[in-house]
Parts: C-alpha cells; structure tokens; sequence
C-alpha cells in the first residue's frame, strides 16, 4: 500500500529543510523519509536532499538537466537513487492575485502514464548504465495551483502555475538497469520495430516513442538495424 501524503503546510520537526522547496518537492521528501535519514547534507560541493546510510536519495520533480552534471560527479563516488515524479492525476486550483484566496477547484481531464518517465530520463539516459545509480518513479496525484497574474505563458493565457502539491502516490516503480526499462517494449513487438510500430502497439504519441528508443539506444539495451525509408529500425537485445 502506497502511504499518503503528509499535509503540505505544516513545517515539520524531523530535520527536513523546507525553505526555498516548493510544495511538492518538500511533500515527496517526508513521504519518502525513514528514522534515521539525514536531510539537506553538504557533500563534495553539493547539497544532498536525503542520506541513507551510504546512499544519497535527490528528489526532482522537472528538469533533469539541472542535476545531470551533480549526478555524474557524485556517482562516481556514491549510490544515488533519483526519486522522480509522474502526475497521473490532477486537481487545478485557482488562486485570486494575492495567493490567498483559492477561487476554484476542477478536476482536469489530463491523464499521464508511467512511460512520461521518458521525457526527463531523456536528458540523463547514459546515468542508467552506471553501476551506483537507481531510479525511482512515483505515479501522484497532485493539486496544481495557478494565479491570474498575467506572467503565465500564452497558451495558459498569461496565468501562472506557482506550486504543485502532492495529494497521493498511487505506485512506486523501481529502475536498477537498463534491463527494466527494456520491458516498456512489448514482446508481442515483431523486431526489427520502428517508432511508429512501438507507437501503434503501445497506443503512445510519437514523440513519447522517440525518447523510449532514444534512451534505450544511449543504454545499449536496443540497437539500430536498419532503416525503412526515413524510419529507423530497431531490435531489442531481447528480442536478438
């Protein structure tokens, strides 16, 4: 059973830093805390979010860029498990200008999936290779806050998200190598596959399809064996 969710905004008393943390950062870290975690720890010229014994747990939600080189670097001396979350769910809240006042709540028909994981990954495959690294993805449901400030991007119409908060995880999965990530490919898949194969057979938006084998090829867990006309094609090490 997955636990809940802790109440975002109480600061709690174990040691767990919250300022400059946004909601869902600091929510995912109390859920994923036990006894005797360390938290906000100064190491190699870095701040670790959480120490367990000798591995170090980093949280990030977005943007795998920001933490590609502290990865590297610390891997080369440390077991890092990176704990990611994927929305699966999600509540938009609307908040008046001040961020006080909340003036609705809506259910939004945006529906993720556990190969979302692909969008961040992409930006860090090669890490999975490495013999000190882990990977951990969280499916949450989560509250979206936004402000109509007029900062917010077009397509929003100017109105800003400034925070995520977390409601619930609903499942926790586990990345040791690229062997687990090689199940996203269905052994139903005729190889050698393209993207468009992989896309129809798992019912996924191309572009998702592209960072999978993207990843999988920067892994090694898939080669490119040919091409049919401008589609390149596949083959798993499975399926050789």
């Amino acid at each position: 059973m997955p636990k809940a969710a802790k109440e975002t905004d109480k600061v709690v008393s174990n040691g767990i830093g919250l300022r400059n943390e946004r909601s869902l950062h600091a929510a995912l870290k109390r859920w994923a805390a036990l006894p005797e975690d360390k938290f906000e720890v100064p190491l190699d010229g870095y701040v670790i979010d959480m120490v367990r014994g000798e591995q170090l747990i980093e949280i990030q939600t977005r943007n795998f860029s920001a933490i590609r080189n502290k990865l590297s670097s610390l891997l080369a001396q440390h077991k890092v498990h990176l704990l990611h979350p994927v929305t699966a769910e999600k509540w938009v809240v609307q908040v008046d200008a001040t961020g006080q006042k909340i003036t609705s709540r809506r259910k939004s028909p945006y529906k993720g999936k556990l190969t979302d994981l692909f969008e961040e990954l992409v930006r860090i495959p090669e890490l999975m290779v490495h013999e000190n690294f882990s990977f951990e993805v969280l499916l949450i449901n989560e509250e979206e806050v936004r402000c109509r400030d007029g900062k917010g991007s077009k397509h929003r119409k100017r109105v800003s998200v400034v925070d995520r908060q977390l409601i619930e995880v609903v499942a926790s999965h586990q990345f040791r190598s690229e062997k687990d990530l090689l199940t996203f490919i269905p052994t139903t898949l005729l190889q050698p596959f393209s993207n468009k194969d992989l896309a129809a057979s798992l019912q996924l938006p191309l572009h998702r399809c592209r960072q999978m084998t993207y990843c999988l090829r920067k892994m090694g867990a898939v080669t490119v064996v040919g091409k049919n006309r401008n589609e390149l094609l596949f083959s798993s090490q499975e399926g050789d």
